[in-house]
């Protein structure tokens, strides 16, 4: 799509984007998008929050004076627009705008699908916590078959509402979507911090869901989007109780979209970046992020995920923890190619240029045809 605004800030026009998307399911209007990205300074983030948080203020206050189906549809779209507002504060996570901009947005969320039928909140054990989640059951009689969602980097469970849940409840499947570790839910209730082998994530998810008489235990499919879908097709290698994966937008290499910033090769990147000192990195680092408005969001929202532990300003070896899924993904042979996976939909995402296509043609020489 041609940029229409934001023109010199590919992550401001990238946002606006994803939230006119939501518009299909109700999760925005497109006019409210538009209005309120017009009201933004482009690259200050204040300004950013300010303009989101205040669409999503007046609608939540319309929503709870109206009728049942008005608040719900109000309610929805607020939602969006509080994750919205605080998506750009993370390098401050201290901020305390991010937990009240989140936890209205979730409560919104809640109040919304109260008035859906079939739509409940969940929490599924988890080793000595729980992940945080939400269960579309399908009308009909007898088991149906059931997909299993989660989002990426950035990506909360309540926007999977939007782009798949509902419109596979619609559709006659059961939908388990979930916040794994170092997703929102997780992040604002001290849960669990980031692991790449997610058949461990996964698997629990999978009990939770197959313990209900309601689901076909042979006709489960789990769909993960952007670095979810570099996590799915690893589980799945592993999790013979799938019977398809699908890579929406899926990453192939995920700290490679970071390294290509860095006038270093990529090996020597990340060696360099798992070094306990390398003051020349954290300036290359440092340059670059000023240089890059995606590499400032994207290195901000490292920090705030928890996976970036260490690192004297915005090193990378602090971003090490997503490196090492490199060494962890499934680049090809007998668990990716199994019989019954399907991957992946192509899709362009802020950090992810030609990725899905590698990912697409990774599978393929593993025998497997795709999604298109």
């Amino acid at each position: 799509m041609k940029q229409l605004m934001f023109h010199d800030d590919p992550p401001f026009w990238f946002e606006t984007l994803r939230n006119l998307g939501l518009a299909a399911y109700g999760g925005s209007d497109v006019g409210e998008v538009i209005a309120t990205a017009s009201r933004v300074t482009p690259g200050d983030y204040d300004s950013w929050h300010d303009a989101w948080l205040s669409t999503a203020e007046r609608l939540e206050a319309e929503a709870r004076g109206s009728q049942p189906v008005s608040a719900r549809d109000g309610l929805l779209r607020a939602s969006s627009y509080y994750r919205a507002a605080e998506f750009f504060l993370h390098g401050h996570p201290e901020d305390p705008r991010i937990d009240h901009a989140y936890e209205r947005g979730v409560s919104c969320f809640r109040d919304a699908i109260a008035h859906l039928p079939g739509v409940t909140p969940v929490e599924i054990p988890y080793e000595d916590t729980v992940l945080h989640g939400y269960f579309y059951r399908a009308t009909g009689e007898g088991p149906r078959p059931a997909v299993v969602m989660h989002n990426g980097f950035d990506g909360a469970a309540e926007e999977l509402h939007f782009s798949g849940a509902l419109g596979g409840q619609e559709r006659g499947y059961h939908v388990l979507t979930f916040d794994g570790p170092w997703q929102p839910a997780a992040i604002h209730r001290a849960g669990p911090a980031f692991r790449p082998d997610w058949e461990n994530v996964v698997g629990p998810v999978l009990d939770f869901l197959t313990r209900d008489p309601g689901v076909d235990p042979a006709r489960i499919a789990l769909l993960g989007v952007s670095l979810g879908g570099y996590l799915a097709p690893r589980a799945a290698a592993y999790e013979p109780r799938l019977a398809a994966v699908v890579a929406l937008d899926g990453v192939f290499d995920a700290v490679s979209a970071l390294t290509a910033h860095l006038p270093l090769p990529h090996e020597e990147a990340v060696r360099r970046a798992a070094a306990e000192h390398d003051e020349e990195m954290d300036r290359l680092i440092a340059d670059a992020r000023a240089r890059s408005p995606i590499l400032r969001w994207a290195f901000d929202h490292v920090r705030y995920t928890g996976s970036l532990r260490s690192a004297p300003g915005f090193s990378l070896g602090g971003v090490h923890p997503v490196a090492a899924t490199r060494s962890v993904a499934v680049p090809g042979g007998a668990g990716w190619a199994r019989s019954g996976r399907r991957a992946a939909r192509r899709g362009r995402g802020m950090l992810r240029p030609g990725r899905v296509a590698r990912m697409a043609a990774v599978r393929k020489c593993s025998g497997e045809a795709g999604f298109g």
